[in-house]
Parts: structure tokens; sequence; C-alpha cells
């Protein structure tokens, strides 16, 4: 459930009370929508603006116990760096980073290599959305590490703003943690499966429950102390923590493999 930049999400969570299945940020201070994305390989010799922006000066919603912070966005030895940190920035004790793209995505591959954080009510996330704050319908396509339990990965998605799930949890090998892993969807007009590692963890084949517009690529680490029975009791880490990502990319329906280890390269020899 991931109320990000623009959306409430996943799974239980939008059966706790106090929550609507709507928009609660200001993702206003987004820029405007350009012409949809094509595919990429992002390895972050640079934060580049041109594709990346970064969230910053608001909360999404009462769930979320940090402020987005430009401050806790970085890039480092070809790494992007998003973090949670005690720092009091309005009504919230905490900040964390996320990032989004400028431009939306529609069919195709998206993959990440991110090695995740851990800590009871912490999450992170790689997903697409798209909603009302971009005057679109609720779409969603989701992998989030619940920090309560890294040894897992969460996969859901979400259509017209009601989640299609249940959602499932997915072993990711050693720990979401512990070191890097490759997640990725490949997203089509009458399927998506969702991968980790190479290894196929959840698929749906009904188009009738498939988003169907063009999103936004969210990467995001976020803190909640109220949504305790789907993240867990929120834990001070007592310490700044950063989620870290080597790589992200977008394959367009189509378009060849772009790098070895992409998941469209291993299905496109099967």
């Amino acid at each position: 459930m991931k109320l990000h930049s623009g959306t409430l999400s996943h799974g239980s969570a939008w059966l706790l009370a106090g929550l609507v299945a709507a928009p609660l940020t200001a993702l206003v201070a987004a820029p405007a929508q350009a012409a949809e994305g094509k595919s990429f390989v992002e390895n972050f010799d640079k934060l580049n603006t041109a594709r990346w922006y970064i969230s910053d000066g608001w909360a999404n919603g009462d769930h979320q116990n940090c402020t987005w912070s430009k401050k806790q966005v970085s890039v480092k030895d070809g790494r992007l760096r998003l973090g949670f940190a005690k720092e009091k920035i309005k009504d919230r004790d905490y900040v964390c980073g996320e990032v989004q793209t400028n431009q939306r995505f529609s069919y195709g591959t998206f993959e990440v290599r991110m090695k995740a954080v851990a800590g009871s009510g912490l999450n992170t996330g790689f997903f697409t959305y798209i909603g009302p704050v971009h005057k679109q319908p609720h779409d969603e396509i989701d992998f989030e590490v619940l920090g309560k339990d890294p040894s897992k990965v969460q996969i859901n998605r979400y259509v017209d703003g009601k989640s299609r799930g249940p959602a499932d949890l997915v072993e990711v090998p050693g720990g979401a943690d512990r070191d890097f892993h490759d997640y990725a969807f490949v997203w089509q007009k009458d399927r998506i499966a969702w991968y980790v590692d190479s290894k196929l963890g959840g698929e749906v084949t009904d188009p009738a429950v498939l988003p169907s517009h063009p999103s936004k690529i969210y990467l995001s680490v976020w803190g909640s102390d109220t949504l305790k029975s789907w993240m867990g009791a929120f834990s001070d880490p007592g310490q700044p923590l950063a989620a870290e990502v080597e790589r992200v990319s977008f394959t367009a329906e189509g378009d060849a493999c772009q790098f070895p280890e992409s998941i469209v390269c291993k299905t496109q020899s099967q």
C-alpha cells in the first residue's frame, strides 16, 4: 500500500481505517506530462534530471511519518541512494527519499537492481503508478519490500483504484536487504509477470484485472507509524538508512534486449 506521491496502495492496507483510495498528496509539484517514454537503461553515473523528478517537501498522507526530501536522494559510485533519517520537517519527525520519472511508460519490461532497507514500519518500493493527480484512473504495478521481513518482496497491482490481488509475497534469496537483487515485471495487454532474480514469482493473465494506462516509474523509501497490520510497528532505526539502486530499465514491448542480465534476454531466447 504505498501511498506514493499521489496514491494510496497495496494489499490489506486499503482496509485500514482512515485511508481512502485516492491521492492524498501534492504531486502538483511534478512536471507536466511529456511524450510517452521509450526504452532506456539507467546506470546512475549521475542523477539525470531530464529523466528523474525528485519528490521534495511533502508527505503522502497521515499514514506516512516522513517528509520527502531531496537531501535524501543522491548518486555516488554508480548507485542511487534513497535515504531515511531522523529530521523534523513540518509535522513529520523523519525525512525520506523518492524519485519518479518525468515520463510515462506503457507495455514492456520494467527492471531494477536494488538493495532494500530493513526495519519494522519501513517500505522500499519499485513500482509504476498513474492516478487522479495526473487526471487519470489509478493504475499501479508493485514491488515492495516490507522492512519487517526483508526475506520477501510483495507484488501487487491496482486497476482504477482497486487492488486486484491478493498481494503475494515472493522469497528473495538471501534477503532483499543483504545484497542487490534483480526485480522485473513484464507488463502486456493480457498479462503481467513478476520476476525475482530471473525466477518467475507471480503471473496474472486476465485482461479484465490488469492496468492499462501508461504510468510513471517510482523508487522510494518511507515509513509509517500507523500501518502496523501491514508494515509492522514502526521502530526508530537509530541511524540513517538508505536503499541503493544500481540500475533501472524499461524495455518497450517488441524492443531488443538492452543488457545481458535483463529478463528480456532470457525470455526472448526461450
